[in-house]
């Protein structure tokens, strides 16, 4: 809650003329407790986790035929029952817990200095910010998702995940509840090194789960912004993790590719890619031939 009654009372504070985006921050936080803000979170979780893998389901429902080219396993369909279930499950999963958790987790909040103050960051400071907890997350999942790939964790915890061979949108937080929470734990380590601001907070929790969702969506979009992102794995590259199963040593990243690369764990990828594309030439050539 900010300490101020008025917007005359919080420029004073600032010092000066506050931003279009403060005034709208003060108008919507002034009265607002910290711990209700930060449980804006788990509203998010449940708001967007709705909303943005509509847009694949549309196509998987009604525009297959005409999208199956960006497809990247064509031959597995999904009716409308099967995503509704895993929407269900899912729903379940944040409900029981993290719900709890991210309730609970409000004094930590305040312990590491999320702040919820007048003065919002400047786009340079968010977009560093988040740029540094892209990095931190990438380097810790990669290592808390080869740890889920051990025999014992991988048939206690992580197998849930990999029920979905060919993954859908829908499918991206689909895990046992200790896997939500293990994995987790990486988006919450770089604001933890980092304190930023509540709404930049909000942001990349947002753009984590839009992340998740694009790489889990079973469609290689040639028209996706995230094309011209550098060493960005996308839905191509985790598919092929899904695609091989509880046997893979590949592809772990959740975002971008350098963790793979540096750890040699993405050779099966590369092989496969050069398998594939040899075929494609073969047929390509045995078709002009005749």
């Amino acid at each position: 809650m900010l300490p101020y009654q008025t917007l005359q009372e919080a420029e004073e504070a600032l010092g000066r003329t506050a931003t279009f985006a403060e005034k709208l921050w003060f108008t919507y936080s002034a009265k607002k407790p910290d711990y209700i803000l930060h449980y804006h979170n788990t509203l998010f979780l449940f708001l967007f986790y709705s909303i943005l893998p509509l847009p694949y389901l549309f196509i998987e429902l009604y525009l297959s035929k005409n999208m199956d080219r960006y497809k990247i396993q064509p031959k597995i369909k999904r009716s409308i029952w099967d995503m509704f279930k895993c929407y269900r499950d899912v729903m379940l999963t944040f409900v029981v817990a993290v719900c709890p958790v991210q309730i609970l987790s409000y004094p930590t909040i305040k312990c590491i200095g999320i702040r919820t103050g007048m003065e919002l960051p400047s786009a340079s400071e968010i977009f560093l910010q988040l740029l540094v907890y892209f990095m931190i997350e990438d380097f810790s999942h990669y290592w808390l998702h080869r740890m889920l790939h051990s025999k014992w964790a991988y048939q206690k915890i992580h197998r849930v995940h990999h029920q979905y061979t060919a993954p859908i949108g829908l499918s991206a937080p689909y895990a046992h509840w200790a896997e939500v929470l293990i994995l987790g734990f990486a988006s919450f380590v770089g604001p933890a090194i980092v304190p930023c601001h509540m709404t930049t907070y909000w942001l990349w929790f947002i753009l984590r789960q839009l992340e998740a969702i694009e790489t889990h969506s079973g469609y290689d979009l040639p028209w996706s912004p995230t094309k011209y992102i550098p060493f960005y794995g996308g839905a191509e590259y985790h598919d092929y993790h899904h695609y091989i199963g509880g046997q893979t040593q590949s592809n772990f990243a959740s975002v971008f590719t350098y963790c793979d690369y540096i750890y040699g764990t993405d050779k099966g990828y590369h092989h496969h890619k050069k398998v594939l594309q040899k075929l494609k030439e073969n047929v390509g050539k045995e078709v002009r031939e005749n």
